[in-house]
């Protein structure tokens, strides 16, 4: 039986804007245990990464109102004081941001920076440098030695995520959240970055939440998956199901979207639209307007999550209606 280290329950986030109150985050409920990976993914804008940062406490502005639970090793987090997160962020819970360039300190060079983290837990300093060759070696960095003298600006992009990937294994923490950690990296990079992911959950039982728009990369290494879709998981469950058996139109169209390495198959599908900017929360459906399946129900009641088999979950109104 897996442990429960994380689990969101009815998370919710809104952001005060001019025109009221934009609903970024709404009625969010997963699970993620010790040792898993769980895939979050979703076109851009909507909510992935707000999701990431709240579990961090590091959305900006402080303009936002927040319901719900974030409860890491069974204590609800959301209630911590900004010490106790302090205390948190890289020693329990390491993130991955999504631009490594802008996350990394201009003025120092990146040994500096990693051992700096390390520091924290009051080891000496030639000890402190030794993991830091250790950890760069372990991220598979090209001349480890020399580059731990180099700036950021000197370091390629796949460089540059190798450090960072280094700076949040350093305390080895029991939750990795990596916010697209593979974009704008080609495909060589990637697949040497998603290795070290896969060492670092076999070596270290490290559960890890991928945010990204991959689905190559959630076939390759994720065990859950959540679909969002403005701000709401619209599905989630077990990979290897919800590729198998798609149930909400969403999660289909997305399906149909991906290239299929083959020619006879003609364009690509697309899906018409955009995704809504909620600044009102009505009844309703959230991708009512661009489905292809919408009926008035969807437009005027919102769909609960129906549990399809086992952690198969899907907010549909159309699930077990014949003409879906």
């Amino acid at each position: 039986m897996s442990e429960e280290l994380l689990r969101l329950n009815h998370l919710s986030i809104d952001y005060k804007v001019k025109d009221g109150y934009l609903s970024a985050v709404n009625d969010i409920n997963c699970v993620i245990n010790k040792g898993e990976v769980f895939a979050i993914v979703g076109e851009s804008g909507c909510g992935k990464s707000t999701v990431a940062h709240s579990i961090m406490n590091l959305l900006p502005g402080g303009n936002e109102i927040i319901t719900g639970e974030i409860i890491f090793k069974g204590k609800n987090i959301r209630e911590s004081s900004q010490k106790e997160m302090e205390a948190i962020r890289g020693k329990e819970i390491g993130m991955i941001f999504q631009n490594p360039l802008d996350s990394l300190n201009p003025v120092y060079t990146v040994g500096s920076q990693t051992a700096e983290a390390i520091l924290l837990d009051k080891v000496d300093k030639t000890e402190a440098w030794n993991r830091v060759l250790k950890l760069f070696k372990d991220v598979k960095m090209p001349d480890a030695e020399e580059r731990t003298k180099s700036f950021p600006h000197e370091l390629s992009g796949g460089m540059r995520q190798r450090v960072m990937i280094a700076m949040m294994l350093s305390r080895n923490p029991e939750l990795l959240i990596a916010d697209e950690p593979t974009t704008a990296l080609d495909v060589t990079i990637e697949a040497q970055i998603l290795e070290i992911l896969k060492q670092l959950r076999e070596q270290f039982n490290t559960a890890i939440m991928l945010i990204t728009h991959n689905f190559g990369l959630v076939a390759e290494i994720a065990d859950k998956i959540g679909i969002m879709y403005a701000g709401e998981m619209v599905e989630s469950g077990d990979v290897f199901e919800i590729f198998e058996n798609p149930v909400h139109p969403y999660t289909k169209l997305l399906m149909q979207a991906l290239p299929s390495g083959t020619k006879k198959d003609g364009r690509l599908q697309t899906i018409e639209g955009t995704v809504p900017r909620i600044t009102e929360k009505k009844p309703g459906c959230r991708f009512a307007n661009r489905c292809p399946y919408a009926k008035e129900i969807c437009f005027n009641e919102t769909p609960e999550a129906t549990n399809i088999s086992g952690s198969h979950f899907c907010r549909c109104h159309m699930i077990g209606k014949e003409d879906f």
